[in-house]
């Protein structure tokens, strides 16, 4: 997913650089307020890196697995927001989209940031066992203290990039008093005053620069507030052996779930909403469409042969 507007004659202006292992883009309203906005961009997401990063010895998160005392951990701010976050989207989702899989996501190979995981590798035992369980984690948000089995290891991946998005559009719209729009890879929250026309943003099977054409199906939408997210089967693959893995996981299986679609777009009030939607949906296969359709939510759903099918309000594709 690509922020077009950054190529249109007196479109915001744009920066873009690498953050959380994925693409970090930019984009303001008020061009002069670009390199401040770059700058404390910058510092949040470095904030979010120390707390949540499962690719980090120092991490608050890793600190975790270090401890010799099973006991309550009181965690900081930062961190507990995250968990929330995550808790909040297992909920909602009967579990599709657990923190707690964390062990199985490592030994099928993502063990580190992404670009440094081998595209390729010798075979390994691909075992179905169920991921321990979002129910297993408890947090009291009032003391922020965290009880955690153990053994039980957290990934917030799946949650962490699009309500990093969402906190830092929304700080930075505050700080900067124009209009905001922040991307992570395939997540994007916007806020403050949209341009006029909305912000238009590319939807495709793979992140790419708003001027490289897109590998596959593609649509540009238009967005005012909230955020928009794409999960996809295709932008993070690696190989062991013969078989073709990717980082969207079944917690029921603790596999990578098969590959009904190769992509899902979602559009909601926030792009933490959208991301855990458009997830669920990679995991929840042929029942996707109707559960999009329930919750009322723009989507576009492109399936492994590249047929496109949109529910919800989303813009109709010319066949």
């Amino acid at each position: 997913m690509t922020a077009d507007a950054a190529s249109e004659l007196g479109a915001p202006a744009s920066a873009d650089w690498t953050a959380l292992g994925t693409q970090a883009w930019l984009l303001v309203t008020d061009p002069s307020q670009l390199d401040e906005g770059r700058r404390r961009l910058t510092a949040d997401l470095a904030a979010v890196d120390a707390a949540c990063s499962r690719f980090r010895a120092d991490s608050e998160l890793m600190s975790l697995e270090a401890r010799d005392d099973a006991g309550p951990v009181q965690l900081s701010p930062l961190l507990a927001e995250a968990v929330t976050v995550a808790l909040r989207a297992a909920e909602l989702t009967g579990g599709d989209v657990d923190p707690t899989v964390a062990t199985a996501m490592s030994a099928l190979g993502y063990d580190r940031d992404f670009a440094l995981v081998p595209p390729a590798g010798p075979a390994i035992t691909l075992t179905v066992r169920a991921v321990p369980g979002w129910r297993m984690v408890h947090l009291d948000p009032a003391t922020r203290l965290l009880s955690l089995p153990p053994g039980v290891r957290l990934d917030l991946g799946a949650t962490a990039k699009a309500w990093a998005a969402d906190r830092s559009a929304a700080r930075l719209a505050a700080a900067l008093r124009c209009g905001v729009l922040v991307g992570l890879g395939g997540d994007i929250a916007v806020a403050g005053d949209p341009p006029p026309g909305g912000w238009r943003i590319r939807v495709q099977d793979v992140t790419g620069r708003p001027e490289d054409p897109p590998p596959g199906p593609a649509a540009v939408v238009a967005i005012t507030e909230g955020g928009l997210a794409t999960s996809s089967t295709t932008a993070r693959r690696w190989r062991r052996g013969g078989d073709v893995l990717h980082h969207i996981l079944d917690p029921r299986t603790g596999l990578p779930a098969p590959v009904y679609w190769r992509t899902v777009s979602v559009a909601a009030a926030s792009c933490t909403d959208a991301n855990t939607a458009s997830t669920a949906a990679i995991i929840k296969g042929h029942k996707a469409v109707d559960w999009l359709v329930n919750l009322g939510l723009p989507a576009r759903l492109v399936d492994a042969a590249g047929n496109v099918q949109t529910v919800g309000g989303w813009p109709a594709e010319p066949r």
